[in-house]
């Protein structure tokens, strides 16, 4: 939510901020931001008192091997590239639609950016409560990405009015919140309970390259074929992901569970896995050697949780 948040909030201040303090500015305000936060993690978040490896929340070496062979993973982070790339590539030309095209001057731009993205944060969640509440994420995920397509064919074949442009990019950004949403979650979902950090690097780092490739190719793009070409490709590399996307799992509606245990050997840890899973609702388990924390996939609904926190060792005073 505090991604979203600072991506609307930057997306209706960027004009705002260029006609006060013009792009160079812009770049000096993000030093700034950057420093500041460096100050609050310094200064503003706790420091442990003991830090321990936590294979759920950072990467692990060992594990990229195996992240890298899992095919649902992997057709996620082609996701989550795709859609920043979409993004990024999108974003290159479409102040230029409202500048020089519709005659909206880059200081007014906000005026369509606030409405069309508050409107679009709205308007998508019944459909993240359709997705997760009422278990149907593979077919509310896989029309986001039909509806981001038809977006960008919708941009493709704008006319010359604002209205028109204002409509299409509301359902541009409807799609994408909810994909943006919905993409972490599949992540946690798809992944083995003791790799979901190791898995969500990748991701991440799929992220940052999809907006790497967005701005190269947008900028390409338009140099050679012009504002509907980048519109053009925006909208069949949509329908690529699409393609891919077909095949992806349903996922199963599973959340992650870290419970404390006494560290154990080889073989220990492979006893006490057996017997977790043995626990209603306990869907995966796996217990790392030597590590005093075992990594669990449960139904929340279904779980027996005061059996499960049996195995527990008690917190210490």
């Amino acid at each position: 939510m505090s991604i979203g948040a600072s991506f609307a909030v930057a997306m209706v201040a960027g004009p705002l901020l260029n006609s006060w303090i013009g792009v160079p500015g812009i770049f000096w305000l993000t030093a700034l931001l950057a420093l500041g936060g460096i100050a609050v993690l310094l200064w503003l978040v706790p420091q442990p008192v003991i830090s321990r490896v936590h294979r759920d929340a950072e990467p692990i070496p060992a594990q990229f091997r195996s992240v890298l062979r899992n095919g649902e993973l992997l057709r996620l982070d082609l996701g989550i590239l795709v859609l920043h790339m979409i993004l990024t590539a999108t974003f290159v030309v479409l102040p230029l639609v409202l500048r020089d095209e519709l005659g909206l001057a880059a200081a007014d731009h906000w005026k369509l950016y606030l409405p069309v993205m508050l409107g679009s944060m709205l308007a998508v969640l019944p459909f993240i409560f359709l997705a997760e509440r009422k278990r149907r994420l593979k077919p509310v995920f896989l029309a986001a990405i039909l509806v981001l397509g038809l977006a960008e064919f919708g941009l493709y074949w704008l006319g010359d009015g604002l209205v028109a442009l204002a409509l299409w990019v509301f359902v541009f950004f409807a799609a994408f919140n909810l994909l943006e949403a919905s993409l972490p979650s599949l992540v946690a979902k798809m992944a083995p309970p003791d790799s979901k950090g190791t898995a969500m690097g990748f991701y991440s780092s799929s992220q940052f390259l999809g907006a790497f490739l967005g701005g190269l190719l947008g900028g390409w793009l338009h140099a050679r074929y012009g504002l509907q070409g980048v519109f053009l490709f925006c909208a069949l590399a949509a329908g690529g992901w699409l393609l891919v996307a077909l095949g992806m799992k349903n996922p199963r509606y599973l959340a992650s569970y870290l419970l404390p245990i006494t560290p154990c050997d080889a073989r220990a840890a492979q006893r006490l896995a057996g017997r977790l899973t043995l626990v209603r609702g306990v869907a995966e388990a796996v217990v790392p050697t030597g590590e005093p924390v075992a990594y669990l996939k449960v139904d929340r609904h279904a779980l027996d949780e005061v059996a499960l926190e049996a195995f527990a060792v008690p917190p210490k005073d």
